[in-house]
């Protein structure tokens, strides 16, 4: 059996839906403003209903890196997904905070523990980014500056406006500011001659 996400169950009529593109999301492409609007939709299955041009942006077909503004109308179409994958729609994330270093209205610095995932996929159903959106649920906007491994313990940005999201990863990606390592071994750093 499938269910449709963004409209009614299956065997009720599907709807389409309107969304209009909030402040928080000005800038934004449209793969990545739908994969927050469809929660738990597959990529694939969001990057196939863009290509098909059944998502509109303000009446007219959009490609997929289409930047989003705020005012635009984007026409959301059912999207239907097995029952396996509805159930874990049905099953959020369970809401946690983590250790806050630094936080203001722009920005959210974390400190990550090792063993966690900073978000869902490939065979993770949930990271930091999805239990902070729980445990803050009346946040606007909750984005990854940039990411960490799994089994990596640091200092994770958390943006909570568009704004500095899109500073923040420009001077990422200008080299301004960057992550540094550093690798706690056991034994290591002792060296004997003979």
């Amino acid at each position: 059996m499938k269910q449709i996400i963004g409209g009614s169950t299956a065997g009720a009529s599907a709807q389409v839906k309107l969304v209009t593109v909030g402040d928080e999301s000005a800038g934004q492409r449209l793969d990545n403003f739908l994969i927050r609007v469809l929660k738990g939709v597959p990529k694939t299955h969001v990057y196939r209903i863009i290509r098909s041009g059944e998502v509109r942006v303000n009446k007219g077909r959009a490609a997929a890196d289409t930047r989003v503004q705020e005012g635009d109308v984007v026409r959301v179409p059912p999207v239907r997904v097995s029952e396996a994958a509805a159930d874990k729609l049905d099953k959020p994330a369970p809401p946690r905070e983590f250790p806050i270093l630094f936080e203001d209205e722009h920005l959210l610095a974390i400190d990550k523990p090792a063993g966690v995932a900073v978000h869902g996929g490939s065979g993770v159903s949930f990271g930091v980014i999805e239990q902070l959106r729980q445990a803050r649920r009346e946040a606007r906007m909750l984005e990854l500056v940039h990411r960490l491994d799994r089994e990596t313990s640091g200092i994770l940005l958390v943006a909570k406006k568009r704004s500095a999201l899109t500073k923040l990863q420009e001077q990422f990606r200008e080299r301004e500011t960057g992550k540094t390592y550093r690798a706690l071994v056991p034994g290591a750093g002792r060296r004997t001659t003979r």
